[in-house]
């Protein structure tokens, strides 16, 4: 079993194919083949399954491997990001979970930041789902992430408050409203987005004894706006979300008293185990942006 053997691997279950593992990794599908087989046959079990309709699939072996091996491989780029950091350089890939707000306001001004510093370092974005990011930081996937609480067992850094607010179409009976507070939408048709929308929500309307109806669930802010615009209900979003989108013209923002917001927050599965690079990127987006407005 050696270091090659393991990035194969991980590239396999990563991309989900022998033949895009072997390109990205300039080898051919026979030796890619190859490969897998002496690395099972040295450990004397079956790791994965070919399957015509499914592509890849782990065994039962195989998954619970697959942690052990992404973390091995860790400690391989840690190493070398160590060693270089001793001799004055700083080298090696970090590994970074975002979601849209964050790939569009914080992470291009991180990585540039990085980049006039540490021109060694290179980084892979993985953008997915706040709970695809705590999934890939717990299967060691990823190295860093950002994400919105609860958190499990991954170490968090308070990085930003997301405000929240209403949207609603404007012929909408709240619209005579001077203020909106969260009893006003006491049983109110809602459309909530599971962006990391569910949980600030969810403990909002407990907060205030209100009582949240959710008529629809939505993947993303633009869904949400679409149905606003049929009149199928309200939705609560935050500020920097909308930011993103083109707001229809008949869909008003409102602001709520008193002001609640969502906690983003970056997450590592250990600080202590974290290699220089990331520690390094942390650093970096806490100076930048630590409790500061992303639209400044």
């Amino acid at each position: 079993m050696n270091h090659s053997q393991l990035i194969l691997f991980a590239k396999i279950v990563e991309t989900g194919s022998f033949t895009k593992a072997g390109e990205q990794l300039s080898m051919t599908q026979p030796a890619v083949s190859r490969a897998i087989s002496t690395l099972e046959s040295e450990l004397g079990v079956t790791l994965m399954i070919r399957d015509r309709k499914s592509g890849v699939i782990l065994t039962d072996i195989g998954e619970r491997l697959l942690a052990l091996f992404r973390e091995i491989l860790h400690g391989y780029n840690k190493v070398e990001q160590e060693v270089t950091a001793e001799k004055g350089f700083e080298v090696g890939t970090v590994r970074v979970g975002v979601f849209p707000i964050v790939s569009a306001h914080f992470v291009p001004k991180i990585l540039r930041v990085i980049g006039e510093k540490h021109p060694g370092l290179t980084f892979e974005l993985y953008d997915g789902t706040i709970d695809e990011i705590k999934k890939w930081l717990d299967s060691r996937r990823i190295d860093v992430g950002w994400i919105i609480p609860p958190s499990n067992e991954l170490v968090t850094i308070p990085f930003f408050r997301d405000e929240l607010c209403l949207i609603h179409r404007d012929d909408h009976p709240l619209q005579n409203r001077r203020t909106i507070q969260i009893t006003d939408l006491n049983n109110e048709p809602m459309i909530v987005c599971k962006g990391g929308f569910v949980t600030p929500i969810y403990e909002l309307f407990q907060q205030y004894g209100a009582t949240l109806n959710t008529k629809y669930n939505g993947h993303n802010i633009n869904t949400a706006l679409s149905l606003i615009q049929e009149g199928l209900g309200i939705s609560i979003v935050s500020k920097t979300s909308l930011s993103l989108s083109a707001i229809p013209p008949n869909v008003r923002i409102r602001t709520i008293d008193p002001q609640p917001y969502r906690e983003i927050h970056l997450a590592v599965p250990s600080l202590k185990e974290a290699s220089h690079g990331v520690k390094l990127f942390i650093q970096i987006a806490k100076e930048l942006f630590l409790s500061s407005d992303p639209n400044d």
